[in-house]
């Protein structure tokens, strides 16, 4: 396989003809993986990334606005993610949608003032906050004997702040409307300015657990953008590591969700199991959470973790797992609970465990490979459950035990493996760039995959990032799934989604 991936097909595109060709790419079974919107000297420069694969294939759309009066026609009818992507960039960019279904805000707070879009290069620091468009309008559900429970924003326990309200009869969920972007910070504003180098702990601090997911994604952008070459024995060092950070969060996601049915010795298992992992993941890099592995160009190993350790922890995984699906109450609680049917996770968008669990067949180490190695088999499923999504994990271990078997003879350990070409051209970049100075990544985290796109000045700077981690594609599917269920069930049903707040909440 090519050391980087092939950079995007770009079509200028104006607003009469988007529609169509955005409907055109998804009939061909495109997936839309970001919209980011780029403001030029002279434009808003709205950019949409379809992507398929295998083979690897990326197409932008690339649609330019009157930067004093940006209006764009939307594609929410196409695509729901679509939908949402055209909210966040009219929070935070001011762009006008026109026709959508939908336009009240989506990251925007109440607090917030009115008309300050904090994306824009001229919005200046944050004016005082005051409550000018009061709280946010949730959909009131009426009836006989419907009340409300509000959850949130703050919780119990170390969890980042979200707000869920529920509409209830007894204890039947009729509806659940989950309110995010509590811990906005800015992500991509503080991206702007910074060197390629002073970029990656940002990216690596996008999501705390996916430390390699995010670090990977940005640094194949930023590789695309500067035709940097990466030796094969660096991608497949990267490829480990992600399969090791795939390890340690399912194992505590195996956990937690027999503690969730009250099977607390179980999770005190997987706990120790994870400690394992960590420590594991401290010999590799340095670091538990495995920063500073993945580096612009290559990847730093301290050590080849031993394929020996690591499948005698597969073995105490799958005793851990055996005994939880053998166990009748943890079988039973799993089993039907929070269904997520398949043509509601593919209208969604759904990526990663929880597609995969609903039969969708979607996952970036096949469609955009990281290193040569072929991915094992890992079967799918189609109930979409709780017990689904717990299986497709611990079946999703077995596959990156058996991959790390594979990857670590081709990894090196002792020094930073790096391309001669690093940050060598970027005479092409600016303002609308293909080629050297724009570059995309894709990347299977362990939650899905994890799309980047990035522009560098003609000085190697960034000029604009744009991540986007799975939890923004699967948090809307978690009140669809918890339709017709019960309030005791949220808790069991959010930790099988187990989304990222930080993720989303850029």
């Amino acid at each position: 396989m090519p050391s980087t991936a092939p950079a995007p097909t770009v079509v200028d595109t104006g607003t009469a003809e988007l529609a169509q060709r955005a409907a055109g790419l998804l009939a061909q079974g495109r997936r839309l993986a970001l919209i980011a919107a780029h403001h030029d000297p002279d434009a808003l420069r709205v950019v949409y990334l379809f992507v398929d694969g295998p083979p690897d294939h990326r197409t932008e759309l690339h649609v330019r606005l009157d930067p004093d009066s940006p209006r764009l026609p939307t594609l929410s009818e196409l695509s729901f993610p679509a939908g949402r992507f055209e909210r966040e960039m009219h929070d935070l960019h001011g762009v006008d949608l026109l026709g959508h279904p939908l336009p009240r805000r989506l990251v925007r707070h109440y607090h917030w003032p009115r008309g300050w879009y904090p994306g824009r290069p001229d919005a200046g620091p944050p004016p005082p906050f005051a409550e000018p468009e009061g709280p946010y309008p949730f959909l009131a559900v009426e009836g006989d004997g419907v009340y409300e429970i509000p959850v949130g924003p703050v919780h119990a326990g170390l969890i980042e702040p979200g707000h869920f309200r529920f509409s209830v009869v007894g204890e039947t969920i009729l509806k659940l409307k989950a309110r995010l972007w509590f811990v906005h910070k800015g992500i991509e504003k503080l991206f702007e300015g910074r060197t390629v180098e002073r970029g990656l702990p940002l990216a690596e601090r996008i999501s705390g657990d996916t430390a390699v997911g995010h670090a990977l994604a940005y640094c194949q952008a930023v590789e695309q953008a500067t035709a940097t070459d990466v030796p094969a024995e660096a991608r497949a060092g990267r490829a480990l590591l992600l399969e090791l950070e795939r390890l340690h969060n399912h194992v505590a996601d195996l956990g937690a969700l027999c503690n969730d049915v009250g099977h607390g010795i179980l999770n005190s298992h997987a706990q120790r199991i994870r400690e394992q992992l960590l420590r594991v993941n401290a010999g590799t890099t340095g670091h538990r959470l495995l920063r500073d592995g993945v580096v612009p160009g290559g990847v730093r190993l301290l050590s080849v973790p031993s394929v020996d350790g690591l499948r005698r922890i597969g073995d105490d995984i799958r005793d851990l797992t055996r005994l939880a699906l053998n166990h009748p109450v943890v079988r039973d609680r799993f089993s039907g609970t929070a269904r997520l049917a398949p043509e509601a996770a593919r209208d969604l968008g759904c990526l990663g465990y929880v597609a995969r669990a609903s039969g969708l067949d979607l996952d970036a180490r096949v469609r955009h490979p990281v290193a040569d190695v072929p991915l094992p088999a890992v079967p799918g499923r189609t109930d979409g459950d709780v017990l689904a999504r717990f299986e497709i994990r611990a079946e999703e271990i077995d596959a990156s035990l058996a991959l790390i078997a594979r990857l670590a003879p081709h990894a090196r350990a002792g020094t930073a493996v790096r391309g001669p070409a690093f940050l060598g051209d970027v005479s092409g970049a600016g303002p609308g760039a293909t080629g050297p100075g724009a570059g995309t990544g894709l990347v299977e985290g362990w939650r899905g995959t994890i799309a980047t796109r990035v522009e560098l000045g003609p000085d190697g700077r960034l000029t604009r990032v744009k991540p986007v981690d799975p939890s923004f594609f699967n948090w809307p599917a978690l009140p669809v799934a918890l339709a017709d269920t019960i309030v005791p069930d949220f808790p069991l049903t959010n930790k099988s989604f187990n989304l990222s707040y930080a993720g989303n909440d850029l």
